[in-house]
Protein backbone atom coordinates (compact mmCIF):
# COMPACT_ATOMS: atom_id res chain seq x y z
CA UNK A 1 0.00 0.00 0.00
CA UNK A 2 0.81 3.79 -0.58
CA UNK A 3 1.51 3.95 -3.87
CA UNK A 4 -0.46 4.90 -7.15
CA UNK A 5 0.68 4.85 -11.03
CA UNK A 6 -0.70 8.39 -12.20
CA UNK A 7 1.75 7.71 -14.96
CA UNK A 8 -1.35 7.25 -17.87
CA UNK A 9 1.14 4.15 -19.36
CA UNK A 10 3.48 7.38 -21.04
CA UNK A 11 7.08 6.48 -20.65
CA UNK A 12 7.39 10.41 -20.94
CA UNK A 13 4.64 11.07 -18.22
CA UNK A 14 5.89 14.26 -15.95
CA UNK A 15 5.07 11.90 -12.94
CA UNK A 16 4.71 8.42 -12.66
CA UNK A 17 3.80 7.02 -9.12
CA UNK A 18 2.72 8.92 -6.07
CA UNK A 19 3.64 8.17 -2.84
CA UNK A 20 0.84 8.56 -0.15
CA UNK A 21 1.50 6.57 3.35
CA UNK A 22 -1.40 8.07 5.57
CA UNK A 23 -3.96 5.98 7.47
CA UNK A 24 -6.68 7.63 4.96
CA UNK A 25 -4.65 5.71 1.69
CA UNK A 26 -4.41 2.45 3.99
CA UNK A 27 -8.05 2.41 4.71
CA UNK A 28 -8.79 2.93 0.78
CA UNK A 29 -6.28 0.16 -0.60
CA UNK A 30 -6.74 -2.52 1.94
CA UNK A 31 -10.46 -2.85 0.41
CA UNK A 32 -9.24 -2.76 -3.12
CA UNK A 33 -6.94 -5.50 -2.56
CA UNK A 34 -9.38 -7.39 -1.41
CA UNK A 35 -11.41 -6.50 -4.16
CA UNK A 36 -8.98 -7.15 -6.29
CA UNK A 37 -7.65 -10.42 -5.06
CA UNK A 38 -11.18 -12.29 -3.82
CA UNK A 39 -9.22 -12.81 -0.71
CA UNK A 40 -6.87 -11.89 1.89
CA UNK A 41 -2.78 -11.58 0.96
CA UNK A 42 -0.27 -13.47 3.33
CA UNK A 43 1.94 -10.64 2.89
CA UNK A 44 0.78 -6.98 2.67
CA UNK A 45 3.95 -4.15 1.98
CA UNK A 46 3.81 -0.77 2.73
CA UNK A 47 5.52 0.47 -0.13
CA UNK A 48 9.13 2.10 -0.27
CA UNK A 49 9.70 2.93 3.58
CA UNK A 50 12.34 6.11 3.01
CA UNK A 51 13.67 8.32 6.03
CA UNK A 52 10.90 11.09 4.95
CA UNK A 53 8.18 8.84 5.01
CA UNK A 54 6.00 9.43 8.07
CA UNK A 55 4.67 5.60 7.98
CA UNK A 56 6.99 4.89 10.89
CA UNK A 57 6.08 7.55 13.11
CA UNK A 58 1.83 7.71 12.63
CA UNK A 59 0.59 6.28 15.14
CA UNK A 60 -3.19 5.76 13.37
CA UNK A 61 -1.77 4.22 10.40
CA UNK A 62 0.86 1.79 12.95
CA UNK A 63 -2.80 1.02 14.84
CA UNK A 64 -4.28 0.32 11.68
CA UNK A 65 -1.54 -1.93 10.95
CA UNK A 66 -1.27 -4.06 13.80
CA UNK A 67 -4.69 -4.50 13.53
CA UNK A 68 -4.14 -6.38 10.19
CA UNK A 69 -1.50 -8.57 11.20
CA UNK A 70 -3.83 -9.60 14.02
CA UNK A 71 -6.29 -11.43 11.55
CA UNK A 72 -2.73 -13.11 10.29
CA UNK A 73 -1.62 -11.14 7.37
CA UNK A 74 1.68 -10.81 7.25
CA UNK A 75 2.79 -6.53 7.28
CA UNK A 76 5.59 -5.76 6.03
CA UNK A 77 7.56 -2.94 4.03
CA UNK A 78 9.65 -2.32 1.13
CA UNK A 79 13.00 0.11 1.42
CA UNK A 80 14.81 2.26 -1.10
CA UNK A 81 17.47 4.44 -1.04
CA UNK A 82 20.82 4.91 0.46
CA UNK A 83 19.29 4.67 3.98
CA UNK A 84 17.11 1.44 3.84
CA UNK A 85 19.60 -0.05 6.30
CA UNK A 86 18.33 2.73 9.20
CA UNK A 87 15.23 2.66 8.32
CA UNK A 88 14.84 -1.52 8.73
CA UNK A 89 16.41 -0.76 11.95
CA UNK A 90 13.93 1.26 12.73
CA UNK A 91 11.07 -0.74 11.92
CA UNK A 92 12.66 -3.52 13.81
CA UNK A 93 12.88 -1.17 16.78
CA UNK A 94 8.92 0.42 17.09
CA UNK A 95 7.75 -0.84 20.25
CA UNK A 96 4.89 -3.25 19.33
CA UNK A 97 5.88 -3.11 16.00
CA UNK A 98 3.36 -4.64 12.83
CA UNK A 99 5.76 -5.51 11.03
CA UNK A 100 7.51 -9.02 9.94
CA UNK A 101 8.73 -9.15 6.57
CA UNK A 102 10.90 -6.27 4.61
CA UNK A 103 11.60 -6.19 1.01
CA UNK A 104 14.84 -4.85 0.16
CA UNK A 105 16.89 -4.20 -2.43
CA UNK A 106 20.13 -5.62 -2.53
CA UNK A 107 22.56 -6.49 -5.47
CA UNK A 108 26.59 -6.38 -5.91
CA UNK A 109 26.28 -3.02 -6.66
CA UNK A 110 24.36 -2.09 -3.82
CA UNK A 111 24.70 -4.20 -0.53
CA UNK A 112 24.61 -1.25 2.11
CA UNK A 113 21.17 -2.84 3.62
CA UNK A 114 23.25 -6.14 4.46
CA UNK A 115 23.87 -5.22 8.00
CA UNK A 116 20.43 -4.67 9.10
CA UNK A 117 19.21 -7.85 6.41
CA UNK A 118 20.34 -10.24 8.96
CA UNK A 119 18.63 -8.52 11.76
CA UNK A 120 15.57 -8.89 10.17
CA UNK A 121 16.15 -12.72 9.56
CA UNK A 122 17.14 -13.34 13.04
CA UNK A 123 13.95 -11.65 13.99
CA UNK A 124 11.85 -14.24 12.64
CA UNK A 125 11.21 -11.90 9.39
CA UNK A 126 10.57 -12.98 6.04
CA UNK A 127 13.32 -10.96 3.91
CA UNK A 128 12.77 -10.62 0.35
CA UNK A 129 15.63 -9.10 -2.30
CA UNK A 130 14.34 -6.86 -4.67
CA UNK A 131 16.09 -5.45 -7.64
CA UNK A 132 18.91 -8.41 -7.68
CA UNK A 133 19.66 -7.13 -11.29
CA UNK A 134 20.09 -3.72 -10.95
CA UNK A 135 17.23 -2.74 -12.93
CA UNK A 136 19.21 -4.46 -16.29
CA UNK A 137 22.63 -3.35 -14.96
CA UNK A 138 23.79 -6.43 -14.16
CA UNK A 139 22.86 -8.00 -17.45
CA UNK A 140 23.98 -8.79 -20.78
CA UNK A 141 22.65 -5.07 -21.90
CA UNK A 142 24.19 -3.37 -18.41
CA UNK A 143 27.09 -1.03 -17.76
CA UNK A 144 28.94 -3.02 -15.96
CA UNK A 145 31.81 -5.03 -17.42
CA UNK A 146 33.57 -5.90 -14.08
CA UNK A 147 30.66 -8.05 -13.04
CA UNK A 148 30.50 -9.35 -16.88
CA UNK A 149 33.55 -10.37 -16.49
CA UNK A 150 33.27 -12.43 -13.31
CA UNK A 151 30.53 -14.08 -14.70
CA UNK A 152 32.22 -15.20 -17.97
CA UNK A 153 35.01 -16.54 -15.54
CA UNK A 154 32.01 -18.11 -13.77
CA UNK A 155 30.46 -20.00 -16.49
CA UNK A 156 27.23 -18.10 -15.95
CA UNK A 157 25.41 -15.04 -17.33
CA UNK A 158 25.97 -11.72 -15.23
CA UNK A 159 22.17 -11.67 -14.33
CA UNK A 160 22.48 -15.19 -13.21
CA UNK A 161 25.63 -14.18 -11.28
CA UNK A 162 23.52 -11.45 -9.84
CA UNK A 163 21.12 -13.47 -8.78
CA UNK A 164 23.04 -16.48 -7.31
CA UNK A 165 25.26 -14.01 -5.18
CA UNK A 166 21.64 -12.87 -3.69
CA UNK A 167 20.23 -16.62 -3.57
CA UNK A 168 23.27 -17.15 -1.85
CA UNK A 169 22.81 -14.59 1.14
CA UNK A 170 21.71 -16.73 4.51
CA UNK A 171 19.40 -13.94 5.06
CA UNK A 172 17.67 -14.19 1.91
CA UNK A 173 14.54 -16.05 1.86
CA UNK A 174 13.03 -14.99 -1.69
CA UNK A 175 14.35 -13.44 -4.36
CA UNK A 176 12.39 -11.80 -7.27
CA UNK A 177 13.60 -12.23 -10.84
CA UNK A 178 11.64 -9.60 -12.53
CA UNK A 179 12.24 -11.50 -15.93
CA UNK A 180 9.49 -9.63 -18.45
CA UNK A 181 10.53 -12.89 -21.26
CA UNK A 182 10.78 -16.71 -21.16
CA UNK A 183 14.18 -15.64 -22.16
CA UNK A 184 14.92 -13.91 -19.25
CA UNK A 185 13.50 -16.03 -16.94
CA UNK A 186 15.13 -19.16 -18.47
CA UNK A 187 18.69 -17.67 -17.85
CA UNK A 188 17.51 -16.19 -14.00
CA UNK A 189 16.22 -19.70 -13.23
CA UNK A 190 19.62 -20.95 -14.13
CA UNK A 191 21.37 -18.83 -11.30
CA UNK A 192 23.70 -20.51 -8.69
CA UNK A 193 25.55 -19.42 -6.07
CA UNK A 194 28.77 -17.77 -7.72
CA UNK A 195 32.49 -19.70 -7.47
CA UNK A 196 34.50 -16.39 -7.66
CA UNK A 197 35.88 -15.14 -4.51
CA UNK A 198 33.61 -13.12 -2.46
CA UNK A 199 36.51 -10.21 -2.38
CA UNK A 200 36.41 -10.27 -6.08
CA UNK A 201 32.67 -9.80 -6.26
CA UNK A 202 32.77 -7.36 -2.61
CA UNK A 203 34.93 -5.09 -5.24
CA UNK A 204 31.68 -4.81 -7.80
CA UNK A 205 29.96 -2.43 -5.17
CA UNK A 206 29.39 1.02 -4.94
CA UNK A 207 28.55 4.11 -2.98
CA UNK A 208 25.05 3.90 -1.94
CA UNK A 209 24.33 7.56 -2.79
CA UNK A 210 25.99 7.33 -6.06
CA UNK A 211 23.92 4.02 -6.46
CA UNK A 212 21.12 5.62 -5.88
CA UNK A 213 21.85 8.84 -8.12
CA UNK A 214 22.24 6.61 -11.33
CA UNK A 215 19.40 4.54 -10.42
CA UNK A 216 17.40 7.64 -10.65
CA UNK A 217 18.45 8.40 -13.87
CA UNK A 218 17.78 5.31 -15.85
CA UNK A 219 14.74 5.21 -18.27
CA UNK A 220 11.71 3.98 -18.16
CA UNK A 221 11.40 1.00 -20.07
Amino acid sequence: MGYEYVGGWSRTAVQHERKDHRRTTFDRQWPETLAALGTAPDVYLVHSVTPDSPALDDPELLAGLRELAATGVRVGLSTSGPAQGAVLDRALALPGTPFSAVQSTWNLLETSAAPALPRAADAGWLVVVKEGVANGRLTAAGDQPAAAALAAADGQTTDALALGAALAQPWADVVLSGAVSRAQLAQNAAARPPRTPAADLAALAQDPAAYWRARSELAWA
